[in-house]
């Protein structure tokens, strides 16, 4: 999958998010439909993941989307939802194409976690909207510090019995380094322990969730896995980011070609860097996750089964 960020501008300002964080001149930056199709094409990967910022402050956002819809590519977008009733019409329902709306929690924690009130009921009144208008609806759930058993569950039976979406996708929070909180993100035998209890008597076979059963297994602490950060590459405003879209540690690659080729991806993972170390993230070990899975009958059968 490829991450593609068209703008890092947002109408959010999240205590959590390392992207919004740039001087005025950066934020008003907006790579243009060519210059995304040209990214996508050049990576070559069959789904595309558009995030920011948020994207659909971008005035071309319904025409990237068409085109690669157009060709097939699998595209989720990714947004806040504040502004997903207004511009909904301008979008068409398509098998290739989901919206990701985020929500971590419910009313109470989602609202504080976006330093917002209201954007809760905001986001669920767009999903009913989508839904209602054909669309797939995923939503994609970021844990923090605040969270435990008890609120996870709460908030997947909820998008998933009352909501109804389509999959949820979820991840325990990483601690970006311009992130004006630092203090909120789950350690890594933390969040262990809470997917552990959260998952306790079968509990995640009922939640239609967006994940290979490995990578479950991994939240629990199951199993470990080494980071595969090129699993889920990034272009964004400044090029191609290294290691993975998370962190900007090294300087951007100007072509997929140099990003791949050319970074020291040994560097990269928890117990070789620094800023890895609490990190169990979707985007590095999902990939790893899916790659064991294809390399074995076995668990490729059981993801296939949707079995835990």
């Amino acid at each position: 999958m490829l991450e593609l960020e068209p703008l890092l501008q947002c109408n959010l300002a999240c205590a959590g998010c390392g992207k919004i964080q740039h001087p005025n001149d950066v934020l008003r930056k907006r790579l243009s439909l060519e210059e995304c199709i040209a990214a996508v094409e050049e990576c070559g990967a069959p789904c595309v993941s558009i995030a920011g910022g948020e994207p659909l402050i971008h005035d071309q956002m319904p025409q990237i989307v068409a085109e690669l819809v157009k060709r097939k590519k699998f595209v989720f977008l990714c947004t806040n939802a504040l502004l997903l009733e207004k511009k909904i019409d301008l979008f068409q329902p398509s098998p290739y194409f989901a919206w990701m709306i985020h929500l971590d929690g419910l009313k109470a924690g989602h609202d504080a976690s976006v330093c917002r009130d209201g954007v809760f009921d905001k986001a669920v009144a767009a999903i009913k909207v989508a839904k209602a208008k054909g669309f797939t609806v995923n939503t994609n759930t970021t844990f923090f510090g605040k969270d435990d058993a008890e609120s996870i569950r709460a908030v997947l039976d909820y998008l998933n019995n009352d909501l109804k979406v389509d999959m949820m996708q979820i991840s325990p929070g990483y601690a970006y380094e311009k992130a004006p909180d630092q203090e909120n993100f789950l350690g890594v035998e933390r969040t262990r322990d809470i997917f552990r209890k959260a998952f306790a008597g079968d509990k995640r076979k009922e939640w239609r969730l967006n994940h290979s059963p490995l990578y479950l297994d991994f939240l629990e602490g199951k199993v470990d896995f080494e980071c595969t950060p090129w699993g889920i590459p990034c272009y964004t405003v400044f090029g191609w980011q290294r290691p993975c879209y998370l962190m900007s540690d090294a300087p951007y690659a100007k072509t997929y070609k140099e990003l791949i080729e050319e970074t020291d991806w040994e560097k990269y993972g928890r117990g070789k860097h620094p800023s890895c170390n609490n990190c169990m993230a979707h985007c590095g070990y999902e990939p790893t996750a899916v790659i064991r899975t294809t390399g074995s009958l076995q668990e490729s059968i059981r993801a296939a089964l949707g079995t835990s």
